[in-house]
């Protein structure tokens, strides 16, 4: 997630939360062109997150990683205001028949519908996709 526009930006899908995973959403955001000049990775402290997979790659890419205390997750609160949201407006209200109409569904509603048209009160009731074209 882009904390400015609050944007999400990469993601990846899994059956398990795994370093994998998590340097695959990295690169799907690079993918996107959405990285700017000295940007922070910021995660909780989850294994996959502190993983050397997870730190090499990071380094890779010249970004910092900046982590949440332990049990504290006011640090992250943009990303679990997000998980809560993508689980309350999608996850809960659906049942899914295999994993990839999952994947289908929670990337239509990221793409077609968070960052696209859900507004939100702390970017002064814009959609993420606006204020990231206001900045390009």
């Amino acid at each position: 997630m882009d904390l400015y526009s609050l944007s999400v930006i990469g993601y990846s899908y899994g059956a398990s939360m795994e370093a994998d995973l998590v340097v695959q959403a990295i690169k799907n955001a690079r993918k996107k062109g959405k990285f700017r000049k000295n940007a922070i990775f910021h995660s909780d402290l989850g294994s996959q997150y502190t993983s050397n997979k997870v730190e090499d790659y990071l380094k890779e890419l010249n970004l910092r990683h900046s982590y949440s205390k332990k049990g504290y997750p006011y640090d992250n609160a943009s990303m679990e205001s997000f998980n809560a949201i993508l689980k309350k407006e999608e996850v809960n209200l659906h049942e899914y028949e295999t994993f990839e109409e999952a994947k289908l569904s929670i990337f239509e509603f990221i793409e077609g519908w968070y960052n696209r048209k859900r507004i939100h009160s702390s970017i002064d009731y814009k959609v993420p996709n606006e204020i990231e074209n206001e900045v390009e």
